[in-house]
């Protein structure tokens, strides 16, 4: 079965810090490009993130740039997000995405989505 699972989510305190992990399967996580996309409550889906096949290239959406760290663990089918300096409106639903290449391209290009994890921002 080809599936990603999010995990990580939870509840952390303005300025603090939280790390996603996507554990995928059923396809060989090596050779395609991932993606990290978030929906804030009431809000549509938001691009955060991605990397490319090998990870050494990440892109970063302007709103979590220099807070947000994307990174992958190919040998353990494992993708990560490090998330620093949290903010309220991080508040969301995070979703890993698999590209259809091994490069990082338009959202429209995402084939298959985890189930999300949540993330709460909150004092």
């Amino acid at each position: 079965e080809v599936q990603l699972v999010e995990s990580g989510g939870g509840l952390v305190q303005p300025g603090g810090s939280l790390r996603l992990s996507c554990a995928a399967s059923g396809f060989t996580f090596s050779s395609y490009a991932m993606s990290w996309v978030r929906q804030a409550p009431g809000k549509g889906l938001e691009w955060a993130s991605a990397i490319n096949s090998g990870g050494g290239s990440t892109t970063y959406a302007d709103s979590v740039k220099g807070r947000f760290t994307i990174s992958r663990d190919n040998a353990k089918n494992t993708l990560y997000l490090q998330m620093n300096s949290l903010k309220p409106e991080d508040t969301a639903v995070y979703y890993c995405a698999k590209y259809r290449a091994t490069y990082y391209s338009g959202p429209r290009y995402l084939e298959l989505w985890g189930q999300g994890t949540l993330v709460t921002v909150s004092s």
